[in-house]
């Protein structure tokens, strides 16, 4: 769910993400329709890309570590690269089968304004709610089959 775009096109502000899941592979995200439209709305032409990275290290289904830089605002790219690990154990004990635990690291130093994005600090101007409402949002697809924001 974290890697396929049929997948993230339900609950990762509905980009569609794509991957090379290998090291050195290359990450993209693509804005959705809503996104586009939404910054029609708000004066502020969408790229084609809204965030890119590199993968450095995976290990499916339990490890996933890239590189990620937002192109959405050119101040947060201009903050360069930052440092993204998904980490998931499977659950422990008697009925844990089927549950999952995810882990979220974002290395945000040196990236003030991503930090502020990712924080859902920058929802009052459209960005979203940051990593909060996108690991909520997933959560409530796996689980019901339904995205908690659509």
């Amino acid at each position: 769910a974290i890697t396929k775009p049929e997948w993230t096109e339900q609950y990762l502000y509905a980009a569609r993400v794509d991957y090379d899941l290998r090291p050195g592979g290359v990450y993209q995200a693509f804005p959705s329709d809503t996104m586009l439209k939404q910054g029609a709305e708000l004066g502020y032409e969408i790229p084609a890309i809204v965030a890119d990275g590199e993968v450095i290290e995976v290990d499916p289904p339990r490890r996933l570590v890239q590189t990620w830089r937002m192109l959405m605002d050119p101040d947060m790219a201009a903050e360069g690269f930052t440092r993204l690990t998904f980490e998931i154990e499977p659950g422990q004990g008697p009925g844990q089968e089927g549950v999952c635990k995810l882990t979220v690291i974002h290395d945000l130093q040196g990236a003030p304004r991503v930090a502020a994005l990712v924080a859902g600090e920058l929802e009052s101007e459209g960005a979203g709610g940051g990593w909060a409402a996108t690991l909520s949002s997933l959560k409530t697809l796996l689980e019901t089959g339904t995205p908690l924001v659509s």
